[in-house]
């Protein structure tokens, strides 16, 4: 405004380097002019076109008259920019006059301060330190002491005599006033305040008898012509006009609702009067000394259709690695998940072997008895136990009763015959089964080493495929079925192996560990076949440009139909089987738009939470913006810790709870700048979380001091609403469960290897009617 030479230009770090315009570096604040050749301007025009960072001045470089363009650095960014350029001769000149002539002053300016030194003007400073300073006016007092020249050297002789006998030898001090130690006053710094003058006085009141009295009011009437005269004046006429239709609206309102109803009483209609004192109810407890001694939970999924079955996997606990002893190492290193029922909570229901403790895992939606794990070396694991569903369905007394989730009744019955009685159904179910001693099912596929994740991998999510296909009789080997990540700043997309790759895989297995018990003298002739389990497409957490990675812990990505399109022609059975030198999944970088026809018409946001305590915001098909310059993933540096717990709402899809550290916060998707809701730091850490089934506005936090924080957003935002001791070791996992319409619970972990099984309140449990 007002300078239509000057036009603000934004320029990147890659354009500075070319023109030598760095800031700080080849232009200061100081030195900020930089002549810049026209013919080198059009040439970079040349070369990128609509990337490089003079484009949108184009018309203007070519318009101008000179050979050299002015580049004025502003710091200030007066202009709008840190950079501008001025586009007539005149302004140039003007400006380069202006900086010739305010260095010439300077010098100046210097050369008076460096030659020139003026005389010292005395302003009073040195009376006053004269006056300051201390100088000795008393006069001090001698003393000359003497003796006669005979008595030097004389022995002495030391005797008692008594004072009042020789006057000469006492002689008294006595006090009296020096008028040369007096000082006279000459100025005194007091206070002085001025008060009123007080004065007390006293009064008597005339006493006289009291006597009764009493006084009757009567309404002053207007007579009958009063009352007629008024009725007809023009002024009642225009009163009666003018509020009637207010008056026939109030009667209305009367008649339609209650004036005297209060609002405030109803905004708690949907509490109970009496709150309960424990809003946790304890409910069964389940732990295993072969299985789960010294050893913590790390992970809890319920049964997504059986009523009463609960799964978990326990790996090594972290201060315990330099206490194992190697006489039991091998007992203690057993890694497995175990499957326990509410109604014969004393024996193991199933026991699925792993290859390494599992860190994750999860059943699959559209088939529970495939399930799938991630293990601590990084290896992704398959198990089928569809050969044990009817062991597990017939732990279950109401199993039959139970497939319709309308009938709750029979399956409320059930457990309150459990929780009666269960010392006798336990006997019941042992006269049932006859053996005590769980079957154990080993993993159906496992993933190559060479090209799983390089650390733990932490999270595990399942991907519905799209149901038209498979309908129409395409394969299922292509599916996007499988999402894991691991801190090793990857994420992995894996599909679901063929039943023949898995009955391959798991006789193979079979024939290994038969091999390890055969001599070693005898041949060997089954042959080699290729039934190693790779992941389909890479996703790397990492940006080039800065060198900044994201070792993701946790993630949440909205369930969609992930659809893997493999580019080019299908290659052969042989072709796969050969060893294969190159990568066989498409690797995609955070920071490259390169390799994005692998998938088509699906969102690719999401969220990551990493080691770090960081909370991302990201996108792996990177888009660009209308100055072609890549959209950067959106980090939040809110928690102090790792990231334990990022999960999805299960109301809402675009709102996330993230739990790290001594903080925990609530994310909207879309909403760029931070959480929409997190808490001040708690004295101590918070482990785990998980939103409630059945309140939008409820969720559950586990604590290292083992309790439980129970968050009611309607009820307070700034401290958890109830809380509730669970265990006196940390909290390491929750899970809730929705059995029936009346009946909740919440499955909740320690670090001692005890899985607790709670009840959740009904008042917990039924959301209010504007929630």
């Amino acid at each position: 405004i007002g300078h239509p030479e000057i036009f603000p230009l934004l320029l990147t770090a890659k354009t500075q380097e070319i023109f030598y315009c760095r800031p700080d570096e080849d232009v200061t604040e100081q030195n900020c002019f930089k002549c810049i050749k026209k013919e080198d301007i059009i040439q970079d025009l040349k070369t990128r076109a609509k990337t490089s960072d003079f484009h949108p001045l184009k018309k203007v470089i070519l318009e101008y008259p000179g050979e050299e363009i002015l580049l004025v650095y502003d710091p200030n960014s007066q202009y709008g920019q840190k950079f501008y350029i001025v586009a007539s001769e005149e302004a140039k000149e003007n400006l380069l006059e202006s900086l010739a002539t305010a260095e010439e002053e300077t010098e100046e300016n210097t050369e008076e301060t460096l030659g020139v030194h003026k005389p010292w003007v005395s302003l009073g400073s040195e009376k006053e330190v004269e006056e300051e300073s201390v100088i000795e006016r008393d006069t001090k007092i001698k003393y000359k002491l003497s003796r006669a020249r005979r008595h030097f050297g004389a022995p002495i002789t030391f005797t008692d005599k008594n004072s009042s006998d020789d006057k000469d030898t006492y002689a008294e001090c006595t006090a009296y006033e020096d008028d040369t130690f007096s000082i006279k006053m000459l100025e005194r710094d007091v206070g002085v305040q001025i008060v009123p003058k007080l004065r007390e006085t006293s009064t008597q009141t005339k006493w006289t008898y009291p006597k009764n009295a009493s006084t009757q009011y009567y309404p002053r009437e207007l007579s009958n012509e009063a009352k007629a005269e008024s009725l007809a004046s023009e002024r009642m006429k225009a009163f009666l006009t003018a509020v009637h239709i207010r008056m026939e609206i109030a009667l209305q309102q009367n008649e339609i609702m209650n004036v005297f109803f209060d609002d405030w009483k109803a905004l708690a209609e949907d509490q109970e009067e009496d709150k309960p004192d424990v809003y946790l109810k304890a409910y069964q407890s389940f732990t295993d000394v072969q299985y789960l001694k010294n050893r913590t939970i790390s992970c809890i999924r319920w049964h997504p259709t059986i009523y009463g079955i609960i799964a978990l996997s326990a790996r090594e606990q972290p201060s315990y690695k330099e206490q194992v002893n190697l006489s039991n190492k091998s007992l203690l290193h057993q890694s497995v998940i175990l499957f326990w029922s509410f109604f014969d909570p004393l024996c193991l229901q199933l026991v699925l072997k792993a290859p390494e403790d599992i860190y994750c895992f999860q059943f699959s939606p559209s088939d529970p008895n495939i399930i799938a794990g991630g293990c601590v070396d990084g290896q992704v694991v398959l198990w089928d136990i569809s050969k044990h569903e009817t062991k597990l369905q017939s732990t279950n007394p109401v199993a039959d009763e139970t497939i319709d989730s309308s009938e709750d009744e029979p399956r409320a019955a059930a457990a309150q015959v459990t929780e009666v009685m269960p010392g006798l159904m336990v006997g019941w179910m042992k006269i049932q089964h006859g053996s005590t001693e769980p079957p154990l099912v080993r993993h159906c596929a496992a993933s190559s080493l060479p090209y799983s994740h390089t650390k733990a991998a932490t999270d595990v999510h399942w991907l519905p495929c799209n149901p038209e296909d498979n309908q129409k009789g395409g394969t299922s080997e292509n599916c996007l079925q499988l999402v894991t990540c691991s801190p090793d700043c990857s994420i992995l997309f894996w599909d679901i192996p063929s039943i023949e790759h898995r009955e391959k895989f798991l006789s193979e297995k079979i024939k290994e560990e038969k091999r390890s018990h055969m001599p070693p003298d005898v041949p060997d002739t089954d042959e080699d076949i290729d039934l190693s389990w790779k992941p389909l497409i890479k996703i790397n957490l990492r940006e080039r440009e800065t060198n900044t990675e994201y070792g993701p812990t946790r993630m949440s990505l909205r369930e969609l139909n992930y659809r893997y399109k493999p580019p080019g022609r299908a290659k052969s059975m042989s072709a796969l089987r050969t060893p294969i030198k190159e990568s066989p999944y498409t690797e995609i970088s955070a920071s490259s738009s390169k390799n994005l026809k692998v998938l088509e018409n699906i969102s690719t946001d999401f969220f990551v939470g990493n080691e770090d305590g960081e909370v991302v915001y990201s996108n792996w098909k990177m888009k660009t913006d209308t100055s072609g310059k890549p959209k950067h993933s959106q980090k939040y540096a809110l928690h102090t810790e790792i990231i334990n717990t990022l999960q999805k709402s299960p109301f809402f899809e675009d709102i996330f709870l993230s739990i790290g550290g001594q903080k925990f916060a609530i994310w909207k998707e879309g909403v760029t700048n931070g959480p929409i809701l997190q808490s001040s730091c708690s004295v101590g850490r918070y482990t785990a979380g998980q939103w409630s089934l059945t309140r939008p506005g409820v969720f559950f936090i586990g604590r290292d001091n083992g309790n439980i924080d129970i968050w009611d957003l309607l009820k307070k935002t700034h401290e958890p609403s109830y809380f509730q001791s669970i265990s006196k070791s940390v909290i390491t996992f929750i899970s809730s469960s929705s059995a029936s319409a009346e009946q909740h619970f919440l499955a909740v972990s320690d670090n001692l290897g005890v899985l607790h099984i709670l009840e959740i309140c009904q008042e917990l449990c039924h959301p209010s009617s504007d929630e």
